[in-house]
């Protein structure tokens, strides 16, 4: 099954970013197709990193989103990320709703599923909350996209605000799955940005300013290698 991956989390320096880089890494790595869409206007960091695959798209028109969903007339077996910028759930909640995009992705076998990526803060469990109200359960809709909960480790250590909360028991009433983002050490996440590298060109870069050493490449390996393994359990 193709499927339509929308990145988000409402709020900005969760990670969403990094998420979105870390699943067009698992396609690539896994040889599957797809095409990225990056909706941030001031950095374009999906961009960026993975040049060749994304490209920047506006949500503030139905004509800048429905490229998205345009991509799958280009190749219908792909999967397409969308990496959404802080506070787009308004405009992307609008275009969803009245185009039926549910309903009608879903009667060509396209799944949409919506990340939610949190850090281990209170304001990220009340955005899951939001989404969750905002797109509906199958129970309440008959048709609604599958909810990936992202605990990003590399924004935070304590997630009992989220495991203990009423939002997550809605999200798993949704039919929600919850997942894992390792953390990665701090100075190799920041050669690897100030690189605008892939992290397979991270990973097999030898040359240049900020190359990761033997043992950070090794790291940043095992780290794609648990990051995989948390993915690998996703009907993707």
């Amino acid at each position: 099954m193709s499927s339509l991956n929308f990145i988000g989390g409402e709020k900005g320096g969760v990670g969403k970013s990094v998420t979105a880089r870390v699943l067009a890494q698992y396609f690539i790595d896994k040889g599957q197709a797809f095409t990225g869409f990056d909706t941030d206007r001031s950095h374009h960091s999906f961009t960026r990193f993975y040049a060749g695959y994304a490209s920047p798209v506006v949500v503030d028109s139905y004509e800048g989103l429905d490229l998205v969903v345009d991509a799958f007339e280009a190749d219908p077996d792909q999967n397409v990320i969308v990496d959404l910028a802080a506070q787009t759930l308004a405009p992307i909640s609008r275009w969803v709703h009245d185009s039926q995009l549910i309903a009608v992705l879903g009667e060509l076998g396209i799944a949409v599923n919506f990340w939610h990526v949190l850090d281990d803060g209170r304001d990220s469990v009340t955005l899951l909350d939001k989404l969750i109200d905002t797109f509906g359960s199958p129970a309440t809709t008959g048709a609604s996209p599958n909810y990936i909960v992202v605990q990003n480790h590399g924004r935070g250590s304590d997630f009992s605000c989220l495991t203990e909360s009423a939002a997550l028991a809605k999200a798993r009433g949704a039919g929600a799955r919850m997942i894992n983002l390792p953390a990665l050490q701090d100075a190799s996440m920041r050669k690897i940005d100030h690189q605008s590298a892939s992290f397979w060109s991270a990973i097999n870069n030898r040359e240049g300013d900020d190359i990761l050493g033997l043992l950070e490449r090794q790291r940043v390996k095992m780290w794609l290698q648990k990051a995989y393994a948390e993915l690998d359990s996703l009907p993707l």
